[in-house]
């Protein structure tokens, strides 16, 4: 599967933005999905996962209700809602699948499919 993420920029501490990932292929609905993210000079560090039905989700620990994972299966797209944006959120998103339905997952290791990755920028 090929993964396009889109919706980044540049926004004020506070703002809301809505990433978006569409992906290539038939089968998106087998895919368990997730968002990592990596700010300068830092690791790559996971954001928020979702299983193939989308009724189930899993975030870290950062998120603290700010942001939510979702998926349109209909049309092979997965989001993440990011509001109450913060300085330190500023880093490149990526999105990222796993083949399967198994445990959603944090390690990004564990998944075999990367987007391109979008800027996000938070002012304050």
């Amino acid at each position: 599967v090929q993964l396009q993420a889109s919706g980044g920029g540049l926004v004020q501490a506070g703002d809301s933005l809505r990433l978006s990932c569409a992906a290539s292929g038939r089968t998106f609905s087998s895919y368990r999905m997730g968002w990592f993210r990596q700010a300068p000079g830092k690791e790559r560090e996971f954001v928020a996962a979702i299983n193939w039905s989308g009724d189930r989700t899993y975030y870290a620990d950062f998120v603290q209700g700010r942001f939510a994972i979702s998926r349109d299966n209909a049309k092979n797209t997965v989001y993440l809602q990011m509001n109450s944006l913060k300085p330190e959120d500023t880093a490149v998103y990526y999105c990222a699948a796993i083949r399967g339905y198994g445990r959603l997952d944090y390690q990004a290791d564990s998944y075999d499919y990367w987007g391109q990755g979008t800027l996000v920028t938070v002012s304050s």
